[in-house]
């Protein structure tokens, strides 16, 4: 089965997504279900992980209701407060939902650059890792220091780095960033996901070339096994359409074996995601 392990929906609101700015008019509509059928259906995409693009609980209602409707929907990333005194509640209801499959924080939107390592937010993981469900790391470079000592304090816990964690890569810069991602990826229990990278690189101006030396280092650091194909669809069309942006990672890939292929393309996400 080939999954896209990350991908976005929503009804567009310019108060809830005010993250959407002038310059990404191209996102001010709605992106549904519907629209991405009809692309997964010429790209040979069998399902996805649907991701939460909003902080509250209601994103991931509006996901679950997805789910219901839409079989292609292979499993939810929602959104929960990880800081709240009540999390063990909201995670013992959201368990009896099985095609939740675990959650995630706006992170890289936190002006404190050690937000998760906070002692709250550190105690909103145990619960995670308690009861099962994964958690995506969504940051920038200058939060992968604090990242890395989360993943220190927890490695049983299940995590996946999103976008590969957004390196510069319209400014070319790899140095700092590789050197912890590098560090990162010697936590077996920590996958990543070669997903949002044109977004970080020059829209209009981007060349397959640009993203191979970003690639290299993950691939080499993390193996075959811990990688996982997302398009970080319709966030993406920032930087050019679903075939263009799946086409850099086919063009990677396209000298490896058909089983590493079948891993990167969809195996190592429901591995990672418990897919059924």
């Amino acid at each position: 089965m080939t999954i896209d392990s990350h991908q976005h929906f929503w009804k567009y609101d310019p108060v809830k997504h005010s993250w959407i700015n002038d310059e990404m008019s191209v996102l001010q509509q709605d992106y549904l279900p519907s629209d991405l059928k009809k692309l997964y259906k010429e790209a040979n995409i069998d399902g996805c992980i649907a991701v939460q693009a909003d902080q509250s609980e209601k994103e991931t209602e509006f996901l679950l209701d997805l789910a219901k409707k839409n079989t292609f929907i292979k499993g939810i990333v929602g959104w929960v407060d990880l800081r709240s005194d009540t999390l063990e509640d909201r995670l013992k209801y959201y368990s009896n939902h099985k095609i939740i499959k675990g959650f995630r924080h706006v992170v890289q939107d936190e002006p404190d650059p050690e937000f998760i390592i906070g002692d709250q937010f550190k105690k909103g993981i145990a619960l995670l890792n308690q009861y099962g469900f994964a958690y995506d790391i969504l940051i920038f470079p200058h939060q992968l220091e604090a990242s890395l000592k989360l993943i220190e304090e927890f490695p049983e816990h299940r995590f996946v780095i999103d976008h590969i964690a957004k390196p510069k890569i319209k400014d070319r810069l790899i140095d700092d960033w590789q050197r912890i991602m590098q560090a990162i990826a010697t936590y077996k229990n920590v996958y990543c996901k070669v997903s949002g990278m044109v977004t970080e690189a020059d829209w209009s101006g981007w060349k397959y070339e640009d993203f191979v030396p970003y690639l290299d280092i993950i691939f080499k650091a993390f193996g075959n096994d811990r990688i996982m194909y997302g398009s970080d669809w319709p966030v993406c069309l920032l930087g050019g359409n679903y075939s263009a942006v799946k086409g850099i990672i086919d063009q990677y890939i396209s000298d490896f074996s058909k089983e590493e292929k079948q891993k990167i393309m969809g195996g190592n996400a429901i591995q990672f995601y418990k897919i059924s």
